[in-house]
């Protein structure tokens, strides 16, 4: 008899935004026009310096394997940006180049993660996060979060959701789906109570550099002992080249190194390569006017959706999303935007994707695309309303 898939496949959901754009893509193919809206990639090229890069050590063949934890002069690059933006002193010895966000989160997980252990994450959160946490047997605890708290956790959170089998909390700011970012006197409240309850915070700021009120502090500044996760996907606009880096404290770089040679041996060297240029002023220059775009697009959007009867309960500060309450339009948001997506052609991700609070109330707008063609969602967004 052929053998069954593992267990804990089970309580592993599919990432449902992938399959609205699945059908988006079907749609497009048969000659519509879809506004996408729904996945959270920057539309903007990667810059040319960057390619510039990746295309001179391409072109000298020298693509061979980098140490698993990354190129060294990448991995001092990364450093040296820490202490440039933040003020923040890390060492290049704790800083893991990875495949990709998504590799950096697999690899603390797997670095902490007991079986059975618990895990705290906010509910609404990105939906791979409780995932990667079960692929290793671990048990995600949701934090329901909402307006009050800017849907972010908070110390009090910590301490009632604590219990003997938590092992940490893998929390993220500024957060998808809901662009908020956690105060910094709460932040550094957090990672103080994690250390007095001999836990493990993990920080996911992969959408570092996409804030729009203030500059936020990495957590690192409130203790070399906090895993930080991030990416060059999303501020950098490296989406495609699958790049991301880890920040760990220093009595785990070994097993994470360790881990890092058996999962995947070592990121993509071209890739790493292309990333030399990232921190360049010039491309840290068509970085920041970008930055300056996806706020103008922001500042269009949100107005916009509270004009059609969205509420905008979440304060999007950071990323490029809006975490919209759609209570009073519908009373299912997945049916709405499956809905939307075939009559008006605009496609938005519901909160299903996102956990159990209120997923039906709520769908996430990413203002990832032109103001004109955020325009143009609006207008037919308000004649499918009118028309229904």
């Amino acid at each position: 008899m052929p053998i069954d898939p593992a267990s804990r496949l089970a309580n592993i959901a599919p990432f449902h935004v992938m399959e609205l754009l699945a059908r988006a893509r079907q749609l497009e193919q048969q000659g519509r026009d879809i506004i996408h809206m729904e996945v959270g990639e920057p539309d903007f090229p990667t810059p040319q310096p960057i390619i510039a890069a990746a295309q001179a050590h391409i072109a000298s063949g020298r693509v061979f394997y980098t140490p698993a934890l990354g190129l060294p002069e990448l991995r001092n690059a990364i450093a040296e940006f820490y202490a440039v933006r933040y003020g923040v002193s890390v060492p290049s010895s704790r800083v893991v180049v990875t495949s990709g966000a998504s590799a950096a989160l697999l690899l603390a997980l797997a670095c902490l993660v007991e079986p059975g252990s618990e895990w705290l994450v906010t509910d609404p959160c990105y939906p791979c996060n409780t995932n990667f946490i079960r692929c290793f047997d671990g048990v995600p605890v949701a934090i329901p979060v909402d307006a009050g708290s800017n849907f972010q956790p908070t110390v009090a959170d910590i301490d009632r959701h604590w219990t003997a089998r938590t092992g940490g909390a893998l929390f993220a700011s500024p957060a998808n789906p809901t662009g908020t970012l956690l105060d910094d006197a709460v932040l550094a409240g957090i990672a103080g109570r994690m250390r007095d309850k001999g836990g493990q915070l993990i920080l996911d700021e992969i959408y570092h550099g996409l804030t729009y009120e203030r500059d936020v502090p990495t957590a690192l500044k409130f203790g070399d002992d906090i895993f930080v996760v991030q990416s060059f996907s999303k501020y950098f606009n490296m989406t495609g080249w699958r790049l991301g880096w880890l920040i760990v404290p220093e009595r785990f770089a070994r097993q994470v190194e360790i881990l890092a040679q058996n999962l995947y041996l070592s990121p993509s060297t071209p890739a790493q390569h292309a990333a030399l240029a990232a921190f360049r002023p010039e491309t840290l220059a068509i970085l920041e006017s970008r930055r300056e775009e996806f706020r103008r697009r922001r500042d269009f959007l949100a107005p916009a959706l509270e004009s059609l009867g969205f509420r905008l309960t979440a304060k999007p500060e950071g990323a490029f999303y809006i975490y919209a309450d759609s209570s009073q339009l519908t009373g299912d948001s997945d049916a709405f935007a499956r809905d939307l997506l075939e009559t008006a052609g605009v496609a938005v991700t519901p909160g299903l994707d996102f956990g159990v609070s209120a997923p039906k109330s709520h769908l996430r707008f990413a203002y990832t695309t032109g103001v004109d063609r955020l325009a143009e969602a609006i207008e037919r967004i308000g004649r499918y309303l009118s028309g229904r």
